[in-house]
């Protein structure tokens, strides 16, 4: 976990040591990804539980049960997870028709690390007046800077196809991530009704009313 301050202060330096490391997908989703996850949505819950979230469409902070915050928090780890594994897809899928031929491991690698910053970031949605997209652009803006020095140290792409590898490896991570906190934010503030979606009831029969 410590490796997200050392790649935001130090990325060049902290990217060979991850690169050194080789780690695999049960040791970066476990050690690395799912503690700043499990912090991330803990810390938002007790903020939605304390003193709700300030919805522009009602003007008002509104308050949420306990039933529905651990319903939006169930469905927002297994987004995030999603959200990681499909971006690393897409990158190994576009790195292909650069006619370099990365380990999947490798993608992976470097869009779990790149996310890390931005998961960091959502320990800001404690606040009850926080606006969902502060978060998210804190975390984007870390995301592209750590993955400039990121992308040739773990994908290791032909240097003529190096920046056209990271140009399109940020629009991934913007993109996913973007739609990510779209849906996530308009149901904090009041855009969205959750409790009456199809998921939301199946997840109501997993953890009871």
């Amino acid at each position: 976990m410590i490796n997200v301050f050392l790649l935001i202060m130090g990325p060049a330096a902290a990217w060979d040591k991850i690169a050194r490391a080789r780690r695999g997908f049960v040791y970066i989703t476990v050690v690395e990804l799912l503690p700043l996850i499990f912090a991330g949505t803990a810390l938002e819950a007790w903020g939605l539980h304390r003193h709700g979230k300030w919805q522009p469409a009602h003007q008002m902070f509104e308050r949420f049960s306990p039933a529905d915050i651990l319903r939006f928090e169930v469905l927002q780890v297994i987004t995030l997870l999603a959200m990681i594994w499909v971006s690393a897809l897409l990158v190994h899928k576009i790195s292909q028709t650069f006619h370099d031929r990365p380990l999947f491991l490798k993608a992976y690698t470097t869009i779990a690390y790149a996310y890390c910053p931005m998961l960091l970031a959502h320990f800001l949605d404690y606040g009850g007046s926080v606006n969902p997209a502060a978060g998210w652009l804190l975390g984007i803006g870390c995301a592209v800077w750590v993955l400039y020095q990121g992308i040739p140290r773990i994908l290791q792409p032909d240097p003529t196809h190096a920046f056209g590898v990271y140009l399109t490896t940020n629009v991934v991570v913007i993109m996913t991530s973007g739609l990510f906190r779209l849906f996530t934010a308009m149901y904090l503030l009041g855009y969205m009704d959750l409790q009456h979606s199809w998921l939301s009831r199946r997840l109501t029969h997993l953890f009871g009313p």
